[in-house]
């Protein structure tokens, strides 16, 4: 790949690339206009994937009533409901579940969640789905 446009002025090709986040730039002044901004260095996707926590091997998942697992249907009723899709786009809900789900103590953190009101409503729209799909069956 050859050089690129210069990602502050772009007029001038880049000779240079920022050491945080790749941006190609092309002079000192171009470099310390680029710094008044903070950046950070993106993501590589084999980073990304290494991301995603998995359930430890060691961790067996227990199951207290077997009708309480989401069956197929139930999931994909799920997927598909625009309310819940919608819910999903709050930030602060993703960050509130990956929370729950990396948690030594999940059932402890689902509790205190189910204190606030956002998340309580949340679990409401997941649960009517699924009693929905039930109800179709």
């Amino acid at each position: 790949m050859g050089p690129q446009k210069c990602r502050v002025c772009d007029e001038a090709l880049s000779k240079y690339k920022c050491p945080s986040c790749l941006a190609p730039y092309c002079s000192l002044g171009c470099f310390k206009r680029h710094k008044e901004v903070p950046c950070v260095k993106p993501l590589s996707p084999e980073k990304e994937t290494s991301l995603v926590t998995e359930l430890p091997s060691d961790q067996p998942l227990r199951v207290d009533a077997p009708d309480c697992i989401i069956q197929q249907a139930q999931l994909e009723s799920l997927a598909s409901s625009s309310d819940i899709r919608e819910a999903l786009k709050d930030k602060g809900l993703r960050e509130l579940i990956k929370k729950i789900d990396t948690s030594a103590d999940a059932e402890c953190e689902l509790d205190k969640a189910m204190e606030m009101e956002d998340f309580h409503l949340f679990s409401e729209k997941i649960l009517s789905a699924i009693a929905q799909d039930k109800e179709a069956a």
